[in-house]
């Protein structure tokens, strides 16, 4: 039995805002609910409601700016940065910006609609 798993097709998460989700290790692909890896281009003027997940998130950006409201604070970050956010924290994800920003985002716990409590 082979010690890895090579993901050549990722499953592409159906959304309605323009952003694409393609997860290549998680509950959608693997059935793997202890971690999910996504790779995300959020269009332009993008956002998501409010949410407090019951799983850290690590976002690392390829390309583009991606703004988070974490509490009450801004934090903008740009290519070649990363960032962990605490589960049970509220988190707001944005892309206010005028070009697509590219990233990974890493869950931990995988994602799970069930347990991202997004607000409506």
């Amino acid at each position: 039995m082979k010690k890895y798993f090579i993901q050549k097709t990722p499953f592409v998460v159906p959304t309605t805002d323009g952003k694409l989700i393609e997860e290549h290790h998680g509950i959608a692909t693997t059935n793997n609910p202890e971690i999910s890896i996504a790779h995300m281009i959020a269009p332009p003027k993008w956002s998501e409601p409010f949410q407090t997940p019951e799983f850290e998130e690590y976002t690392y950006i390829i390309k583009g700016k991606k703004q988070f409201i974490i509490e009450d604070e801004i934090v903008i970050l740009e290519a070649g940065q990363s960032i962990k956010i605490e589960k049970n924290t509220r988190v707001q994800y944005s892309n206010p910006f005028n070009e697509p920003c590219e990233y990974i985002a890493i869950c931990k716990p995988a994602f799970d609609f069930t347990k991202v409590h997004r607000e409506e």
